[in-house]
């Protein structure tokens, strides 16, 4: 007998008796039949003909005819419209690459297990019919091979047939039949419906007094009985089996019904009826980056043929820049940049906006293609040619550093060069690439001095690792969600004494405020006195006003300016003391650091969580509640109850909002609209001591502008956006959440998206778990019928906000304006933990109102 694979026999016996019972006593009734997919492509073919589908294909070079036939059933109208308008070999092969990387379930692995299977699935289908045209192949690409197969041989009794057993598929769970018929023994073989009818099974050739019936086939075929019992099967499903059959066809859906779009967002193609814009392209190569050489292009666009666009008080040229790479008629490299000129920037002597882009590349030729749009125009330059990359030399530094040199690490190095001209003994961390660090990540360090015998890596205050010769490095496995995690590295000599250290704040933003003290140092003997050093980190665009020094809870001393230096005489006796330094800014926020003084080894430090939580009250109807009292609420942590330290009303509080706002493909007809709302509620929100920030995001978030509360530079945020490409709404969610480390105060985010998840890197639950660490509410707010409402109201509910559902744009207005009453109508409840068993796991929150017919809403609980 024919099959694939295994099947257990006594699971398979089992079906066939309990088909062989009912087959006994069945009485054979007509189905609804279900479509088969011919028809199933008549819907799609009134928008392409399924002539004008077969000409384009037939247009197609060979290996791509192939292609298309072997992913008909999984291709979808738009996939395939796109794919059928391209007209070069490369465009070609990188959607087909795109094409199998947005249907690949386990994106961090190299293989993609999805492509491989279903191109096992097509070679089988080819090497068992010839081609890939009937439905038994078709269903094979769709739910693999079945089981067991059982071909027909009944002499001229019925139609040569198929029953083909599934224990089960990865689209349908249970086990099931799948009958096919091929009618008048000629033409391609098609499912059975019970619909059609039994007589519809039996060859002409039968007779009318042939025996047309389950038993007649039973007797009259080899293996008859199995057959069957699978047509029985599929007789005594009925609607069921419309159902089944329905499922077993549709195409499978993808994880990013976008992503045709985002390529599109990629091509150089010139628009069909596109008006050109006046511009100039040069090329030059000014040096070497690592093993590559530098090309730098720069398109000169007149400012007269530039359209300027106004936002509020703000007004810009906005244009932006795709470029093409290719190396033998091979995509090497693809690149996409936004540009955006202020008018006051516009201009100048040659009166031209200079389009500056940079790739590093290979010495060699290569044809490279750009293409500048004028977003708000819509005119387009595009230029092609080909290129010659010279070799290009460069100077060796004196300290070696990693590969991806950034800004921060070139000013490490230029500090190492300093140390080592003076002598000194330094150890620093440098920073690794880019942000949202995951997984395994290894951190290089730079080290100047003779005397270092060993150094230690500590990751949040554990040691992980001692290493006692270069390269001091370490590989950490920093999770699957990017957590705010603390390095360490100390340096010792060989006595054992420390010498140097220094520490990196992992997946921390550009908000962090530290201080940090170099001097003392834990486990180091001071007799007399000592010399307290302090340095101190500042969010961006921050100033020190101020570092204080104490001894224990004495102040020694206020410093105004760096260095932040200061001789401190011990107590006599070398008892137990303590360092302290704390620093300032201008506008009152301090942060301190805290180091033991000859204190023994044994000695324990124990963290005390001091809990923030800002909780908006609503009434039955929703509406915020003021002018209630301490005495009206009451918090529980893990069901413990907690003893209030602080209690205010906090309208007048200082706000940190960021809107993230979906500029995907799906928003393009609803994107003028929600800029305009997005515009109106910064200007009638943000006051002078707040700020906000706005993310936009599609398949990547973008920090389009960062926390400023002015109005000019968030209005110009807005300016230039375009809808295209895909939803990466998880991965834009922790993004925006991780913009917030090291911000203390009002925390919101306005999320609006229209679209589910199509593409992230991370889960859902792993934005929650992130969103829960963060401690920032996030007000949720779903455009259209697209949207996953349970998952954006899980994370609004779960942070402290509110979800809202809108069905139009038009909508934004009043949302925006609830949501500015609730962030100006919060009551700040704080509290000291009673927890102190030193525990990590997640703790929850549980406010409580004292009035019948109130509801608190805060944060659901917090990683200690």
């Amino acid at each position: 007998m024919p099959g694939f694979g295994k099947v257990k026999p006594a699971s398979y016996r089992g079906t066939l008796v309990r088909h062989l019972v009912f087959l006994l006593v069945l009485t054979v009734s007509a189905g609804l039949a279900v479509s088969s997919w011919a028809a199933a492509r008549d819907e799609k073919d009134k928008k392409m003909s399924r002539k004008e589908v077969k000409a384009a294909v037939e247009k197609l070079p060979e290996k791509y005819r192939a292609w298309v036939e072997e992913v008909e059933v999984l291709i979808t109208e738009e996939e395939l419209a796109t794919f059928l308008a391209l007209d070069k070999d490369y465009q070609r092969d990188a959607f087909i690459k795109q094409f199998w990387e947005v249907r690949d379930p386990y994106r961090a692995t190299a293989r993609n297990e999805y492509q491989d299977r279903w191109e096992a699935n097509a070679r089988l289908a080819r090497g068992l019919f010839g081609a890939l045209d009937d439905e038994r192949a078709k269903m094979i690409l769709l739910n693999g091979p079945p089981a067991v197969r059982i071909e027909s041989k009944c002499g001229t009794v019925i139609w040569p047939l198929e029953a083909w057993f599934y224990a089960g598929s990865d689209r349908i769970r249970g086990e099931f039949f799948v009958v096919f018929y091929r009618r008048w023994g000629a033409g391609l073989f098609r499912i059975w419906d019970a619909g059609e009818g039994l007589e519809a099974l039996f060859a002409d050739s039968a007779g009318s007094s042939g025996d047309k019936s389950l038993q007649g086939i039973a007797r009259g075929c080899l293996d008859g009985d199995k057959i069957a019992a699978a047509i029985a099967w599929v007789l005594g499903q009925g609607l069921d089996y419309d159902l089944l059959q329905q499922r077993l066809r549709e195409k499978p859906e993808t994880r990013s019904g976008e992503w045709v779009s985002a390529f599109n967002s990629y091509s150089t193609d010139l628009p069909e009826g596109a008006v050109p814009l006046p511009a100039k392209l040069a090329v030059e190569y000014p040096g070497r980056y690592q093993n590559r050489t530098v090309l730098q292009g720069i398109v000169s666009v007149p400012l007269s043929g530039a359209s300027l666009a106004k936002m509020g008080d703000h007004s810009s040229y906005n244009l932006h820049l795709t470029g093409e790479v290719l190396q033998n008629d091979t995509l090497f490299d693809n690149f996409r940049y936004r540009f955006d000129f202020p008018p006051s920037e516009a201009g100048g002597q040659d009166e031209v906006l200079p389009v500056v882009f940079q790739r590093y590349l290979r010495p060699g030729d290569y044809r490279m293609i750009v293409k500048v749009e004028d977003v708000n125009s819509g005119k387009v330059f595009r230029e092609e040619r080909t290129i010659s990359v010279p070799a290009r030399e460069e100077a060796a530094p004196i300290v070696r550093a990693p590969d991806n040199v950034d800004a921060e690490t070139a000013r490490l190095l230029a500090e190492a060069n300093a140390a080592l001209s003076n002598g000194e003994t330094t150890v620093k961390i440098l920073p690794p690439h880019g942000e949202l660090h995951t997984g395994m990540l290894r951190f290089d360090t730079l080290t100047t001095g003779s005397n270092i015998d060993r150094v230690t890596f500590s990751l949040d205050g554990k040691d992980v690792l001692i290493k006692k010769a270069p390269p001091y490095s370490v590989e950490l496995d920093l999770g699957s969600i990017p957590r705010t995690r603390n390095l360490t590295v100390t340096a010792y000599d060989a006595a054992g004494q420390q010498v140097a250290s220094d520490d990196l704040l992992i997946n921390a933003s550009g908000h962090r405020f530290k201080v940090r003290l170099a001097e003392p140092r834990k486990g180091q003997r001071y007799t007399g006195s000592l010399l307290a050093r302090a340095e101190v980190e500042v969010p961006e665009g921050q100033t020190v006003e101020r570092v204080e020094f104490f001894l224990n809870e004495t102040r020694v001393a206020t410093l105004y300016q760096a260095p932040y230096v200061q001789p401190i005489v011990l107590p006599n006796g070398e008892e137990i003391a303590y360092v302290r330094a704390v620093g300032y800014l201008p506008d009152g926020n301090s942060t301190e650091a805290l180091t033991f003084v000859n204190a023994p080894e044994h000695l324990d430090e124990i963290d005390i969580d001091f809990v923030e939580l800002y909780t908006t009250v609503l009434d039955r109807k929703g509406r915020p509640v003021q002018g209630l009292e301490q005495k009206d609420f009451t918090v529980f942590e893990d069901g413990v109850k907690q003893e209030v330290a602080r209690f205010e009303m906090v309208q007048d509080l200082p706000i940190h909002a960021a809107i993230a706002l979906d500029v995907s493909a799906s928003m393009t007809k609803d994107l003028e609209k929600a800029r305009q709302a997005a515009l109106r509620f910064l200007q009638e929100t943000i006051r002078p001591k707040d700020r906000a920030a706005l993310v936009t995001f599609n398949d990547h978030p973008n920090l389009t502008v960062k926390f400023t509360n002015e109005l000019s530079t968030l209005a110009g945020g807005l300016t230039g956006l375009k809808a295209e490409r895909g939803t990466s709404l998880y991965d834009s969610i922790i993004f925006t959440l991780y913009y917030f480390n090291g911000l203390k105060g009002q925390r919101a985010v306005l999320l609006l998206s229209d679209g589910k998840d199509e593409g992230s890197r991370f889960t859902f639950e792993d934005a929650l778990e992130y969103a829960r660490r963060a401690g920032v509410t996030i007000y949720s707010i779903g455009l259209g019928e697209k949207i996953d409402k349970k998952k954006l109201e899980k994370i609004a509910e779960e942070t402290g906000g509110t979800s809202f559902f809108l069905k139009s744009v038009d909508e934004l207005d009043a949302i925006y304006a609830a949501i500015e009453e609730e962030l100006r109508s919060k009551y700040l409840i704080a509290y000291q933990s009673g927890n102190s068993s030193g525990g990590n796991n997640f703790r929850t929150i549980d406010v409580k109102i004292g009035q019948p017919g109130l509801e608190a809403k805060t944060l659901r609980g917090y990683y200690p």
